[in-house]
């Protein structure tokens, strides 16, 4: 009898052990978005119109002002997980590699082992979009851009989308990052540019489903267009976190709140979106904590205007410099990847 009590208590012991290193292998990462405005360098670049952001410009845009827009990035990023800086971050309005470079070597990011994704597009304005990553969490296999071209406006030049094929842990995930056409000109009328746009991501994201249906994919960026807009909510098929739909959009639960993450003419625009399939949402080994995704802000980032609106404070107001870091608020979710 004491055999088998001793046996009893040693299969406790493996039992309790097997389950303590299960538990460490859980791993929570943060995933965010970010429209940057316009993070350009001083350094006129005859390939691109940057003239707008130079020491001789209007804006008289030079290093003290460049040095202080990086540390307040930087410092963003790393407010939005006070435990752990976030794994992957999906930037939008990026000039070049240069900034990227800089960037990642700056403030709390510095020596964190960020690493880049960056390929130039033929964006008319010189604005890219990028993803910066934690090589110990985060592995690339491979990556490429999806140029998104006007049939019918040929000599429009707009952002292409950045497609990053990459593990986390031993799970393969398809992370996108777009920056789709303005709303300027006015909604309506641009609309069909930003419905071309999601038509060709919808087009990769299908083609990826019909090779494997549990696909795991993240798609994040500035779109231009709210959750419920043609563009996201029809071409794109995103729709609300609950439906079982093949793709959900985690900002759908805030923008029905009345939240934004870009403030215009009195009202707030959830132009920032994260979009995931299910297999992210509430998959095997991999879950969306909350179920939803949310905007980030602190009051350093606030600018509080003559009617008591809290908006994002931006760099510039047309070309007089005030100091902010950015015209949008960032956007994030945070999993558990098993």
């Amino acid at each position: 009898m004491k055999v088998k009590i001793g046996i009893l208590v040693i299969s406790g012991v493996v039992l309790f052990s097997c389950t303590s290193v299960k538990k460490s292998l859980r791993q929570e990462y943060t995933v965010v978005s970010y429209n940057v405005e316009n993070l350009f360098d001083t350094v006129d670049d005859p390939k691109i119109p940057d003239e707008e952001f130079l020491p001789a410009s209007e804006k008289k845009w030079d290093n003290e002002k460049y040095q202080k827009k990086l540390t307040d990035i930087a410092e963003v990023i790393s407010e939005v997980n006070q435990k752990e800086l976030p794994e992957v971050v999906g930037l939008v309005e990026v000039e070049n590699q240069t900034v990227l470079d800089d960037l990642i070597n700056v403030g709390k990011l510095k020596g964190r082992k960020y690493a880049i994704i960056h390929e130039e597009s033929p964006d008319y304005r010189g604005i890219d979009v990028a993803l910066i990553y934690r090589k110990d969490a985060f592995k690339e296999i491979k990556h490429e851009v999806l140029p998104v071209i006007f049939p019918d406006d040929p000599e429009f030049k707009t952002r292409d989308i950045l497609y990053v094929t990459g593990k986390m842990r031993n799970k393969t995930v398809h992370v996108f990052v777009n920056h789709w056409p303005s709303r300027i000109g006015g909604e309506d009328k641009t609309e069909p540019k930003r419905v071309l746009a999601a038509s060709v991501l919808k087009k990769r994201v299908d083609q990826i489903l019909v090779q494997d249906p549990k696909a795991r994919i993240i798609i994040m960026g500035d779109m231009n267009d709210e959750p419920a807009n043609k563009s996201l909510q029809e071409t794109l098929g995103a729709v609300a976190p609950g439906s079982g739909a093949a793709l959900v959009n985690l900002m759908m639960p805030d923008d029905v709140a009345g939240k934004g993450t870009y403030f215009y003419s009195g009202n707030w625009n959830m132009l920032d979106n994260l979009v995931v399939s299910e297999t992210v949402l509430k998959g095997k080994g991999m879950t969306v904590e909350g179920g939803k995704g949310n905007i980030f802000s602190n009051d350093w980032m606030i600018y509080t205007n003559k009617n008591g609106d809290k908006t994002p404070n931006r760099s510039y107001v047309g070309n007089k410099y005030v100091g902010g870091v950015s015209d949008h608020f960032p956007v994030y979710f945070k999993m558990i990847v098993k």
